[in-house]
C-alpha cells in the first residue's frame, strides 16, 4: 500500500516528467505522445493532464487531446528568467548609485511573503559602512517590502499579508504603499538606530521584478524625497527597469528622461 506522502511525490514527480516533454521543438504534445513517452498507462496521463490544465499548468492545444503550457508556467517562467537576468544586469547600476550616494546600495527580489536581499554593493571609501547581509528577509514594514507592495500585480496577496499584521500597523502601511504609488519611492527615515532607506521599484515587462535601495546614516543619506539621494535611487531603479525591457506603470511616479 502507497503512503500518502509517496502518492504525493510520485505526482509531483509525474507533473515535473509531463512538464519536462515541452520545449522549442515540442511546445504541443498530445495524450498519445505523452503516453509514448512517459511509458505510462493512457488513462493515468489523461489524467494528469486534465488535472494540469484545471490548475492553470497546462491549455488545450490546437490539435484535438493536445496540450501546451498553460498561463501560469509562462507567467512563472518570465518571473523566473526576469529574477536571473535583473541578477545579472544590477551590479553596475548598484555600483554607480553608491558612488552617487556614498552609501551601500542593496537589490532584492520578492521571497515568498516578501523581499530577501540577493545583492550588497558596499561604500568602501568611507570608514562608516551601514549594510545588510545577503540572504536576509526584510519586514513587511521595511522601504523595499513598501516598494514591492504598491506594485505587485497579485493584490489579494497583498491583501493577505497585510491581514496578518496589527490594525494599526496595517493602516499605516496602506497608507505608505499609497504613498509609495504616487511617487514611485518608498522612504524609510531614520529609525531609532538612525538608519535611513531610500528604495525604489525596478519592472520588467512582466511587472515589479525587485527593488533597489540606498541604505545609510541619516547624516550619510538625507531622506528628503526631492533630495539628491532620493532621486539618485528613483533614477537608477529606471535605468534598470530600461535595461530590463519594462515600464513605470505611470507618468506621475516615472522619472523624467
Amino acid at each position: 500500500m502507497v503512503e500518502q506522502g509517496q502518492s504525493d511525490i510520485q505526482a509531483v514527480s509525474r507533473m515535473a516528467q509531463i512538464l519536462g516533454l515541452f520545449g522549442p521543438d515540442n511546445p504541443e504534445l498530445s495524450v498519445s505522445e505523452a503516453t509514448e513517452r512517459l511509458s505510462l498507462n493512457r488513462t493515468t496521463v489523461h489524467r494528469y493532464l486534465t488535472s494540469m490544465t484545471a490548475a492553470g499548468l497546462l491549455e488545450r492545444g490546437s490539435r484535438a487531446a493536445s496540450y501546451t503550457p498553460g498561463r501560469l508556467m509562462i507567467q512563472l517562467g518570465a518571473f523566473a528568467i526576469g529574477q536571473r537576468r535583473v541578477v545579472q544586469l544590477a551590479p553596475a547600476h548598484l555600483r554607480d548609485l553608491t558612488q552617487r550616494t556614498a552609501v551601500s546600495a542593496v537589490l532584492s527580489l520578492w521571497g515568498p511573503s516578501g523581499p530577501v536581499v540577493s545583492l550588497v554593493e558596499e561604500d568602501s571609501a568611507h570608514g562608516t559602512i551601514v549594510t545588510v547581509r545577503v540572504g536576509s528577509q526584510l519586514s513587511l514594514d521595511s522601504a523595499q517590502a513598501i516598494a514591492f507592495l504598491a506594485f505587485l500585480p497579485d493584490q489579494l496577496q497583498v491583501d493577505r499579508l497585510l491581514a496578518s499584521l496589527p490594525s494599526v500597523q496595517r493602516t499605516g502601511l496602506v497608507g505608505r504603499i499609497a504613498t509609495t504609488r504616487e511617487t514611485g519611492l518608498s522612504i524609510y527615515p531614520a529609525n531609532r538606530r538612525g538608519i535611513s532607506v531610500i528604495a525604489a521599484p525596478v519592472f520588467a515587462d512582466s511587472g515589479v521584478c525587485a527593488t533597489i535601495a540606498a541604505i545609510g546614516t541619516d547624516r550619510m543619506l538625507p531622506s528628503a524625497p526631492d533630495g539628491r539621494p532620493a532621486l539618485a535611487v528613483k533614477e537608477t531603479a529606471a535605468a534598470l527597469t530600461k535595461e530590463m525591457g519594462g515600464t513605470w506603470p505611470d507618468s506621475e511616479s516615472a522619472p523624467s528622461s
